[in-house]
């Protein structure tokens, strides 16, 4: 059996002001028509059913999502009472999913990420479960790099274990954190090192064994969680648990102590989508280097991203800016600080005066 666990709790805060805690990244309609957790699962689809796809995202979503995602069953829209990174919500996962169907393969996706070619990314991901059902490892898949990326993570790569068809896996050497343009362009130059995706697929005794022996304070809130599933106690137990738990990325608390982590090569060109930025490596360009959405009318503009939800926007001499106007709200910032708007987003939530522009 094959099963999928979508992580979706994240606030997305440096997508501001379209962004909101009702509507976060992954519900909002960022980079197509249609929301990143819509496509997310739009892209699964062929290897997957809604009913064996679970939705793990915090409180207060599971209507919205629901509408998102209509064919999937309520009951596998799971809902984390606090946000505790992504080892806790891959946990309560894998629990959901060996309480329905014990040791089912787990893949674990990101509900914000962008892929634009799906045909290859399913090729890859049939890599990853066979690799997954035929031995006992944790398995990731790593992009090959096509910039000196700082912003992401990073896999080495030892020796091939084995390959399927024209996709190849390897034992991983080991995990980098975010490194310099000096040493990503390095990583890039090498073809030894990946990108590290966060997508994840593994049987769920492996990933709970793993667990138990780096995570044992995890392992054993699980288990108290497991008990409760499908009572009266299940949604008290949870949020009973989640109080006590330290936030801890699967990355941090599992994969970079794992001795038997394999990674799939793979080639299709992926973006996680981390702030407004991104948008100039997805959307098309006018012929000033600009990516406009909506009702916009511009001057001597260049190099910008201007994005109207609402009425028109006009810029006259701007360059390197994004201008991001939605019905209620407005930013305006050069796109290299694109980063700052999570800390505006948390000034923002400091002033009762404004903090209705965050809900």
């Amino acid at each position: 059996m094959v099963k999928a666990v979508i992580i979706a709790g994240g606030r997305g805060e440096r997508f501001w002001p379209k962004s909101r805690i009702k509507t976060p990244k992954q519900l909002s309609p960022i980079v197509s028509k249609r929301s990143m957790i819509y496509e997310t699962v739009k892209r699964i689809s062929p290897l997957v059913k809604p009913k064996d796809i679970l939705v793990i995202a915090r409180k207060g979503l599971g209507a919205r999502i629901k509408k998102e995602l209509p064919k999937i069953p309520l009951e596998n829209i799971i809902s984390e009472p606090f946000g505790r990174d992504t080892a806790a919500a891959v946990g309560l996962g894998a629990i959901f999913v060996e309480k329905r169907e014990p040791d089912s393969v787990m893949i674990i996706l990101p509900s914000d990420h962008v892929v634009r070619e799906p045909e290859k990314f399913l090729e890859t991901l049939k890599v990853a479960i066979k690799a997954a059902q035929d031995t006992d490892n944790l398995v990731t898949m790593g992009v090959k790099p096509t910039r000196p990326e700082t912003g992401y993570g990073y896999i080495e790569i030892g020796s091939r274990f084995t390959v399927h068809g024209l996709r190849s896996v390897y034992e991983v050497k080991g995990f980098i954190e975010k490194p310099d343009r000096k040493e990503a362009l390095r990583f890039m130059k090498s073809g030894r090192y990946l990108w590290n995706s966060g997508m994840f697929v593994w049987r769920t005794s492996i990933i709970l064994e793993a667990m138990r022996e780096d995570m044992p304070k995890l392992y054993e809130g699980l288990l108290e969680i497991q008990k409760a599933l499908g009572t009266k106690r299940e949604r008290s137990v949870i949020e009973k648990i989640y109080r006590k738990l330290d936030k801890i990325s699967i990355d941090y608390g599992i994969m970079e102590k794992a001795k038997n982590a394999l990674v799939v090569r793979a080639d299709y060109l992926w973006d996680d989508v981390g702030n407004w930025q991104a948008l100039e490596r997805i959307l098309p360009k006018d012929r000033e280097g600009n990516v406009t959405r909506g009702e916009i009318c511009s001057i001597d503009t260049k190099d910008s991203i201007i994005l109207s939800d609402k009425g028109m926007v006009g810029t006259i001499g701007i360059k390197d800016l994004m201008v991001i106007s939605t019905e209620d709200a407005t930013l305006i910032c050069p796109k290299d600080r694109a980063q700052e708007v999570k800390e505006l987003v948390h000034r923002i939530g400091k002033n009762k005066k404004l903090k209705k522009y965050l809900e």
